[in-house]
């Protein structure tokens, strides 16, 4: 006799999600924005699903730098840069050491006590004509 037990679809576990808060931008996000994302899918693709309309000229490859962002706070969740991001990052406008690809960083998982991934979008980006 076997028995089967029924469970209620609101019982299953869901990922946890990571706050993110993008900072104003005078054309791609006026009043900035908070969302929470999806931990492992890439920023950029996070960055688009909401609303922002960042440049990813080489359709987010790490080829061409001009997703390029700045991590003003979380980056210490986020995996470090590896060389082919660095060589890419050495292209871009307004390089500082919290600068990274947002094709190349995967949101982390949420960490208890964390703040939110502090994302500052460039004034400027090497892609000089937006299409």
């Amino acid at each position: 006799m076997s028995t089967t037990t029924a469970v209620a679809a609101d019982s299953a576990p869901t990922l946890a999600t990571t706050p993110v808060r993008v900072l104003p931008h005078p054309e791609l996000c006026p009043e900035g924005l908070a969302f929470d994302a999806r931990p492992g899918r890439k920023l950029v693709d996070e960055l688009l699903n909401h609303g922002i309309a960042i440049e990813h000229a080489c359709e987010k490859v790490c080829a061409c730098a001009t997703c390029h962002v700045h991590l003003r706070g979380g980056a210490e969740h986020v995996k470090p840069a590896d060389e082919e991001e660095e060589d890419q990052l050495d292209e871009a406008w307004g390089l500082d050491a919290q600068s990274r690809l947002a094709c190349c960083v995967r949101v982390p998982r949420a960490q208890q006590g964390a703040g939110a991934l502090v994302v500052e979008l460039p004034r400027y980006t090497k892609n000089h004509a937006r299409e």
